[in-house]
């Protein structure tokens, strides 16, 4: 008699392989690559922020600290806040995580469940769908339409989609891969609705510091009582330039913190203590670099933006937010093979729009945090593709 096999879940074993990563194994043996296909940019880490790390190394802070952060981390990121929002945000509302994906996934731990429906803005950076189903829930997309004013929501649509085992709204502003930004108006309407629904409101906020029209974008912390149902993700990634370091936070309702604290001694027990430190640096010395790296990616933008306008097939408009340029191409029916065959053809990476869900097939998106003359190149290669 055969032993039976031994399995995952159908839940695990039915999550997608993140379709810019094969294209990125598509790409990877090619020479002088422009790999434009990720959500980093090509800046190191500031000096400050390491050096904070290696006195925190120097200083012997490599022990398990308190897994909410420690305290000087969440008085700082609450003090960055309070300012940044002209309201007290206490630091008793904040949990640092090992990275804004982990602040993510503590989150939904936290308030989905099997059945649950979690109704999320579409195109969207796939984690967030693939956590839901993670712990059983059911992602329900509402999309985003694209015109001459660029992306919009209706907020009529998103509401309608709510039903009984709606649990939470993801919305991430701006977003990733389109740029489009949620307005003062959009947000107290969203925290209106999920107080009189009882509806979790998840908010990422990653890409808060790094818009064109304004030093940041509107946010539900701006509006939102402290006892709200709103919890809002955030990352040190993308404004400090941290990808690799894994830190991030959340800000929840002061009850919600007991919660997250005991989710993240049995997910990842917090982010790395030497790396807090540098968090710390980070927020206290880094005013001054988000305002430059917001500079550099206007121009950044600006240049992309006008490029791609150039070939009658492709179609954008300029994201108010993040450091994407997400274009559609007239006649692309399948952005995962495009991608593939265009980092082999031109040694440019871009990802392809179906990696956001099918919201997003027949586009591409660029990531534009580089620097001008890297961003020229890649567009002098891809003009034949593009033609």
């Amino acid at each position: 008699m055969t032993a039976p096999q031994a399995a995952f879940r159908p839940e695990i074993d039915a999550l997608k392989t993140s379709l810019i990563a094969e294209v990125f194994y598509a790409g990877q043996h090619v020479k002088n690559l422009l790999p434009l296909w990720f959500g980093e940019g090509d800046l190191p880490t500031p000096d400050f922020v390491k050096q904070a790390a290696v006195a925190a190394l120097a200083a012997d802070k490599v022990f398990y600290v308190n897994d909410q952060g420690i305290p000087e981390l969440r008085r700082t990121i609450a003090g960055y806040l309070t300012k940044l929002h002209a309201r007290a945000i206490g630091e008793d509302r904040i949990q640092a995580t090992a990275s804004g994906m982990s602040a993510i996934m503590l989150v939904a731990q936290a308030v989905l469940g099997p059945g649950d429906d979690l109704v999320y803005v579409a195109p969207v950076w796939p984690n967030i769908v693939e956590a839901a189903r993670i712990v059983g829930a059911n992602p329900r997309a509402v999309s985003l339409t694209h015109g001459a004013a660029g992306w919009t929501l209706d907020l009529d649509r998103l509401f309608a989609a709510c039903g009984e085992k709606t649990r939470a709204i993801f919305v991430a502003s701006p977003g990733n891969p389109t740029g489009w930004t949620l307005d003062e108006g959009g947000w107290r309407a969203l925290i209106e609705f999920c107080r009189a629904r009882g509806i979790w409101l998840i908010a990422d906020e990653v890409y808060q510091r790094l818009t064109f029209d304004s030093p940041r974008a509107p946010s539900p912390l701006d509006f939102a009582a402290p006892d709200d149902p709103v919890f809002s993700t955030n990352s040190f990634s993308k404004s400090w330039s941290m990808t690799g370091w894994r830190l991030g936070w959340i800000v929840g309702p002061k009850r919600t913190i007991a919660t997250t604290r005991k989710l993240n001694q049995y997910n990842t027990s917090g982010a790395a203590t030497f790396v807090q430190w540098a968090g710390i640096a980070a927020i206290e010395k880094g005013e001054p670099y988000i305002v430059e790296q917001r500079e550099r990616l206007r121009r950044a933008r600006d240049l992309v933006v006008q490029g791609l306008q150039r070939f009658p097939r492709v179609h954008l408009t300029p994201p108010p937010g993040a450091f994407y340029a997400f274009f559609r191409l007239d006649g692309l029916t399948d952005s995962a093979a495009f991608a593939k065959k265009l980092v082999v053809e031109t040694g440019v990476g871009l990802a392809p729009g179906a990696a956001f869900g099918p919201e997003g097939e027949g586009w591409m998106r660029l990531c534009f945090a580089s620097s001008e003359a890297r961003l020229s190149d890649a567009l002098t290669r891809m003009a034949p593709a593009l033609s």
